[in-house]
């Protein structure tokens, strides 16, 4: 009886060193870093969405300066000057950046500079060959206000659908 009991362990344990080790499980993918202030932005809490994507810190990220431009210029005092430097630098580090053509277009358009918004739409031309909402939307803004700046929300505004977006997915 003992021996056939040690013939059962050694054949148990032969067979599981045959067996190969499970798979370690997959990592999860690593988590938008900017998942929070997109959530935010969708939510038009401006100044949250200003005080993560400074937590995030990606300045050399071309997403990250187009989602702080896009925040800068919703807030309730907005920072256009700021909300410039954001999407200059995300044009810097890609030239073509859809979100940052079609929202620096907008700036300009609320600033009344209407060359240089002439400027991002001829970009973004060159970017959507085909067409892309980002063009049409800038087209639209730009068609609405041929030679006049955009008024801030709650500064002289008309009405709210001649002064904010009409995507409200955000960037």
């Amino acid at each position: 009886l003992f021996v056939a009991a040690v013939c059962c362990v050694v054949a148990v344990t032969a067979q599981a060193a045959d067996t190969p080790e499970p798979a370690p499980a997959a990592e999860p993918p690593a988590a938008n870093p900017l998942v929070v202030a997109r959530a935010q932005i969708k939510a038009k809490q401006w100044d949250k969405a200003v005080a993560e994507l400074q937590r995030v810190g990606l300045q050399a990220d071309a997403d990250w300066n187009n989602l702080m431009g896009f925040a800068m210029r919703k807030k309730a005092a907005p920072d256009l000057a700021g909300a410039e430097r954001h999407y200059d630098a995300a044009l810097r580090i890609k030239p073509y950046h859809r979100g940052a053509l079609e929202y620096s277009g907008e700036l300009y358009l609320m600033k009344g500079d209407l060359p240089r918004a002439e400027q991002r739409l001829a970009a973004l031309q060159k970017a959507c060959p085909s067409g892309c909402e980002e063009l049409a939307d800038l087209k639209e803004d730009r068609a609405e206000r041929p030679d006049r700046p955009l008024p801030l929300a709650g500064a002289g505004c008309p009405s709210p659908s001649r002064c904010r977006r009409r995507r409200t997915s955000g960037p």
